[in-house]
């Protein structure tokens, strides 16, 4: 049987969210890449999650403004061309990489954090390895089993080898880059150890990697969405615009594993930076 071809789309940027229309560069660049929810789709991008994630990047740009007037912090939402990560083809990851391109097209070479939720977790991890992405944020990141890296036929190409001769995710692209990855432990979407591992292996050649676990919240962290929001926050001003990182993400980053890739994200958390 012949195979079918796929819909012709292109990846886009969505409107730049903190533009002052004066057309000057402006001093950073968040990308952000929503979730996907399905391994395989060829259906057209989720307009239902670049909604969701929307709150976050307004979030960003606001307090970026709100601390230092003259720090001009751009978002963007990626749109996919496709749904599905879409085994060996992992067309959100190539998504994301051409929208970092895309940055230094429109905007020159400003630093850029990734930030991706399930599908675009995954997504922003892969796409780190250009030399102007500072930093990635990986919520629930949906990460592939043994079984489904066999069943992309993409475990001996595309993946690294880790512990005890395991295959999984790439790693080498995050050297050099603040990383942090948040999941709930009572996710049944997207498995938590397997972002423990990832971070883990990253750990080893990369001290700027930690992990924060939200207790008894699912994958879409509905329970502590303020906390999680707060920390966000936290680490990409901290990464693009110099600010000062709170001390659990501090000490996070600073312990080895597993305390640093284990660290419970305390109730409150947003709470405790307000002055």
């Amino acid at each position: 049987m012949a195979q079918q071809a796929l819909p012709e789309r292109e990846a886009r940027l969505g409107r730049a969210m903190g533009a002052d229309g004066s057309g000057a560069a402006p001093h950073a660049v968040v990308l952000l890449l929503p979730g996907g929810g399905m391994a395989r789709s060829m259906r057209r991008r989720s307009a239902v999650a670049a909604a969701a994630i929307r709150p976050l990047a307004r979030r960003l740009v606001r307090a970026a403004q709100q601390g230092e007037p003259d720090t001009a912090l751009v978002a963007h939402i990626v749109h996919y061309r496709y749904r599905g990560w879409n085994g060996r083809a992992a067309h959100p990851a190539h998504d994301a990489e051409w929208a970092v391109a895309e940055v230094v097209r429109r905007y020159g070479d400003v630093p850029v954090c990734l930030v991706g939720v399930d599908v675009g977790a995954r997504a922003a991890l892969r796409a780190a390895g250009h030399p102007i992405v500072t930093s990635v944020l990986a919520v629930s990141p949906w990460l592939p089993t043994a079984g489904d890296a066999g069943s992309e036929g993409a475990a001996g190409s595309e993946g690294e080898v880790g512990n005890e001769g395991e295959v999984g995710e790439p790693i080498s692209q995050l050297g050099g880059k603040h990383v942090l990855l948040v999941h709930g432990t009572d996710d049944e979407q997207t498995a938590p150890e397997l972002s423990y591992r990832l971070a883990e292996r990253a750990k080893k050649s990369n001290a700027n990697v930690c992990r924060f676990e939200v207790h008894t919240d699912g994958h879409n962290l509905r329970h502590h969405n303020a906390e999680v929001a707060a920390l966000a926050e936290n680490f990409v001003l901290g990464t693009l615009c110099g600010r000062e990182f709170a001390r659990p993400l501090t000490d996070a980053m600073a312990a080895p594993p597993p305390l640093g890739l284990r660290m419970p994200l305390a109730a409150g958390f947003g709470r405790s930076l307000r002055r």
